[in-house]
């Protein structure tokens, strides 16, 4: 059973850092498509990363520079460090994964994991 965690979320002032890391379980992380997904206030979802199975990351231009996609595969973790925050980066952020026939990034993610709460006060 695919299942996603989420964790690291939390509140901060603009310009600082957030990590965060998602373990999964019921599949190695490395063998499907990732990325992080948030939902602002405004209900916006974006995709703001994503890494493929030969681990070439994507990026939103409006976090391009600032946050840095990872897999790894010793913790089966996707983990996603934010810098230089922004109050427009608050929202849920999503950690999601592709079937595993699905070989590129999209909109279109198969599971979700519960979410984690971001919060960047200017």
């Amino acid at each position: 059973q695919v299942q996603l965690m989420e964790s690291g979320g939390g509140s901060v002032q603009a310009g600082g850092s957030l990590r965060l890391s998602c373990a999964a379980s019921g599949f190695i992380v490395n063998t499907v498509v990732m990325a992080w997904v948030r939902q602002t206030s405004e209900k916006a979802r974006e995709r703001v990363a994503c890494i493929d199975r030969e681990l070439v990351p994507r990026y939103a231009s409006s976090v391009k520079g600032r946050f840095t996609i990872t897999k790894n595969v010793s913790k089966n973790t996707l983990d996603l460090e934010m810098n230089d925050l922004e109050a427009g980066d608050s929202g849920i952020y999503y950690c999601v994964a592709s079937a595993e026939y699905k070989t590129g990034c999209s909109d279109d993610y198969d599971y979700w994991g519960q979410g984690t709460l971001v919060t960047v006060s200017s």
